[in-house]
This record gives structure tokens, sequence and C-alpha cells, in this order.
């Protein structure tokens, strides 16, 4: 396990060894190769040109490859999508409760507190979805999904219940409920996963924020220095060794946005949280800076990401809630979601002796 630093505070923020690897070894590089059949790419200039020159196949898009063996056409995605984000702007006009506690063990506490905002009205069949520890292994997931579309009993049409949920209500049959309700994760857990982490990195990189730091301004710092995507791979084409030849006609290509967000030559003060820079860089044309995807096919969970991770940021920095000074390191798992692992949060600071 390697160790990348955080500037001006006591925490530590411990990289796997793949990822510490690829920032010691191509940080600044534009083209490298990465094994006999994979090419590396970090340069700006050419990542654009690659995300450009086609459309994400449908087994390159994370949420929506083919389910069950069933490809997703995008407008079943695209109404799926409408569906979680009519839940999730429904679940932004509830009123916060007076002195909601969200701290504790992060980003566990923002999953749990943002499933029961959007979906707490959802059967518990299709809640029990959202739990982390499905994310172990794709078995559990699908023995879970198994389990529920077996039940007797389904979703009724017009129950009370989310949109997304609302999808479920349409499958005749087990195999059609199975399939909805891999729909129905693969839709919503995502958008939960994604905030708690996206906070619980910022907390970790950056907390106290001085009051006037946008919390916009304070998200795209902290999406950074730890991207929601590390990688983007685009499986080998025709298109990539002509655009450069040190790509091969069999090569995959990596896209690496954890590259690109350190790169010394597209940002001063590369490995310092500094959520200042973003009063004069916009997060859209950045050379480099891949959040939430390319220009050409933005991430469609984008729009939602960031009004939730706001609402959870003016919670927590309204009660005054920091990160545990007894903790100095957090790990950053190897995971499709990069992100620090069981972070404490307290309210109004902590204990005294530090621990790891």
């Amino acid at each position: 396990m390697s160790i990348s630093g955080t500037a001006g505070l006591a925490r530590t923020t411990l990289l796997t060894p793949r990822l510490d690897a690829l920032l010691r070894d191509h940080r600044g590089e534009d083209v490298f190769r990465l094994d006999a059949d994979t090419v590396g790419v970090a340069g700006p200039a050419l990542t654009d040109q690659i995300l450009a020159a086609r459309p994400a196949t449908e087994r390159e898009r994370p949420t929506f490859k083919p389910l069950q063996g069933r490809s997703i056409p995008r407008t079943e995605a695209a109404a799926v999508m409408q569906a979680i984000g009519r839940d999730v702007r429904a679940a932004l006009k509830k009123p916060v409760p007076g002195r909601l506690d969200l701290s504790g063990q992060w980003p566990h506490v923002g999953h749990v507190h943002l499933r029961d905002l959007i979906l707490g009205a959802d059967p518990y069949r299709l809640r029990i979805l959202m739990d982390r520890t499905l994310e172990l292994t794709p078995k559990l997931t699908w023995a879970v999904i198994a389990t529920g579309a077996a039940l007797p009993g389904r979703l009724r049409p017009g129950a009370p219940a989310t949109s997304i949920a609302g999808l479920t209500a349409k499958a005749a049959n087990y195999n059609e409920r199975r399939y909805a309700m891999g729909m129905y994760r693969r839709a919503a857990a995502p958008v939960c996963f994604t905030v708690s982490t996206l906070v619980a990195n910022a907390y970790w990189l950056g907390a106290p924020f001085d009051d006037d730091t946008p919390n916009d301004h304070i998200l795209y710092e902290s999406m950074r220095l730890l991207p929601p995507s590390w990688n983007l791979l685009r499986n080998a084409g025709p298109e990539y060794p002509a655009l450069d030849d040190r790509i091969g006609p069999g090569d995959d290509v990596l896209l690496l946005p954890l590259l690109s967000h350190r790169d010394p030559a597209l940002w001063d003060d590369p490995d310092d949280f500094r959520p200042e820079r973003w009063d004069t860089l916009d997060p859209d044309d950045h050379p480099g800076y891949l959040p939430f995807g390319h220009v050409s096919e933005r991430c469609w969970g984008r729009h939602m990401v960031m009004p939730l991770a706001g609402m959870l940021l003016d919670i927590l920095r309204a009660e005054g809630v920091t990160v545990d000074p007894r903790q100095t390191t957090a790990k950053v798992p190897l995971a499709g979601l990069l992100g620090v692992d069981k972070v404490r949060l307290v309210r109004g600071g902590g204990g005294a002796k530090p621990q790891t």
C-alpha cells in the first residue's frame, strides 16, 4: 500500500498499489503501454479525440451494459434515468429535519440517508437492492434479486412508490421481474453510492471548509483528486490506430482521468486540495478534466449527483460536522467508483489521541 499526500492537513490517503503505481510511473505521460493488448492514454488532446471518435458501445456503458443477455436500447435507458430523475427531484423538495445528525462512518451514513430519502416508500424487496454489501460480488446481487423476484405478490400499478419502482409494476412474470429489479439496482444504487462517496471524499480531502467556499467548488476539487471513474475503457477499434500510431489495431484503450486530473502540466499544485482554483476554471472545458465523462457523451446522472451532494454538504456544514481528528489515515480501495473508505465524521470536533 502506497501513500498519496494531502497538503495542509494531517491526513494520509492510502492508494492501492495499482493506483499508486500508475501515478508514480505514468503521470505526465500522453500515451503508454500497460500490457500486451492495452494502451493507457492520459493526454487531454488524444483523450478528446478518442472519446469523440465514436459513441460508447453497449458493453462500454457502465450503467446500461446488457442485462441478463438483453441489450438495453437508449430509449429504455433514457426512460429509466428519467424515472430516477423524477424521484431525485421529489426528494430534493422534501424539508430537511431540524438538527439532522449525519455523523458516523462515511460513505455508509450518507448512502443510508439517501436511500431512505429517495426510495423510502418502496417495498423492502427493492430497497434491499441498495445495500452496499451487494457490491462484494455480482453473484450475491443476483441471488438477492432472484429471491425477491420469486416472492409472492408484486408492486401494483398506482401503489405509493417511486417512479423507478413503478417500472417493476409492469413486470408480468418471474423473468421480467428479475430484469426490472436488475434495472432498479443499476439505476438507483449508483446515485446513492456516488453521492455519498463524493461527499466522504470531499470531507476527507479538505474539511474544515471556509464558510465562503461554494459547495460546487468543493465537489469539483474532490472529483479532481479522486475522480468518480478513474478510468474509461474503449475496446479495440480501427478508429484509434488512425489517431495515434502507438495504438495497435488490437489494443484496447484505457483512458485515465486519474492521471490527467493530477498532471502538473494542467494543474498548479496538482496534489493539493484547492477548491479556490475553480473560481477561475470551468469544469466543463478544462483540459483533461472528466469527472462526468466527455462533452460528446456526459454521464446522465450528473444533474442528480451534484444537487444531492450539495444538499448533503449543506446539512453537514450547517451542523458543524468535520473529520474525526483522531483519524489520520484512510484507504482508497481499487474499485470502479474511486473513494475513501470508512471516514469518521463527527459533530464539533473529536477526541485527542490520533489513531488510524
